[in-house]
């Protein structure tokens, strides 16, 4: 017998996506149109469901924990990448519709998690056991790709970022400690290192791009001045897969 719906595998395959993410859907595709348009539309409810038990939930956010409203943005979240990865049946959408999905459980563990199934290490701090969930989150949101020139782009993006909201964050609350000492300088090196920033997300963005919009051709990161250096401004050549010698 021959594979089903070979029409449909072909449909998805170009689109990037895992056959298997719609073998457990192959009973109900009479029309992929008319049940994909189902499958965007269905996903209204999280739009509607989300900021409706941000209301419902107020109370208890205010008694409990102000993360509360943080998963049901997260909630809402997941449904717009769904939406996005039923629209497009792209790679990059079932990435951000899976690992949305990964952040909501982090968060939902950070805050509800009993304090009595804590490591020891942690010593019951539900502060410290956030740190440690979303450290291991970062992780495997980062594991999800095995090109390496685009995860040393998003790692040194999230260290530029880190070091950026560091210095602006330490400027505003800490502004009379930085009189003090005489020490004006913690709002320019914010706009430097945000500034930095900038042409790490194009290049992290082109990659991505590249793989949709440009199949016969490999980009290869450089940095500006030299590639040895940790970090510098990282930049693309264009190299044709089909060059012969």
């Amino acid at each position: 017998m021959g594979e089903p719906w070979p029409l449909l595998k072909q449909w998805v395959a170009q689109r990037g996506s895992s056959w298997g993410t719609w073998m457990m859907y192959g009973h109900r595709m009479k029309e992929p149109t008319w049940f994909l348009l189902f499958l965007q539309f269905s996903n209204v409810f999280f739009l509607i469901f989300g900021p409706l038990m941000m209301f419902l939930m107020h109370p208890y956010a205010q008694k409990r924990t102000w993360a509360v409203y943080a998963i049901s943005v997260l909630f809402m979240v997941i449904g717009l990448f769904s939406m996005y990865f039923h629209m497009t049946l792209s790679f990059v959408g079932q990435l951000l519709d899976e690992i949305s999905i990964l952040w909501l459980l982090a968060s939902g563990y950070s805050v509800w998690m009993p304090r009595c199934y804590f490591p020891k290490f942690i010593k019951g701090s539900r502060y410290y056991f956030s740190c440690l969930v979303i450290t291991t989150t970062i992780i495997s949101t980062f594991l999800t790709t095995s090109n390496g020139d685009l995860r040393h782009l998003i790692e040194i993006s999230v260290i530029l970022w880190a070091a950026a909201l560091t210095s602006w964050i330490s400027d505003r609350v800490l502004c009379s400690f930085w009189q003090q000492i005489h020490f004006f300088y913690l709002h320019s090196i914010w706009h430097v290192l945000i500034s930095l920033t900038f042409p790490y997300g194009i290049v992290t963005m082109a990659l991505v791009d590249a793989k949709y919009e440009m199949p016969g051709q490999t980009l290869k990161v450089h940095y500006w001045p030299r590639d040895s250096w940790f970090i510098g401004l990282p930049y693309v050549e264009i190299q044709d897969n089909d060059k012969s010698c």
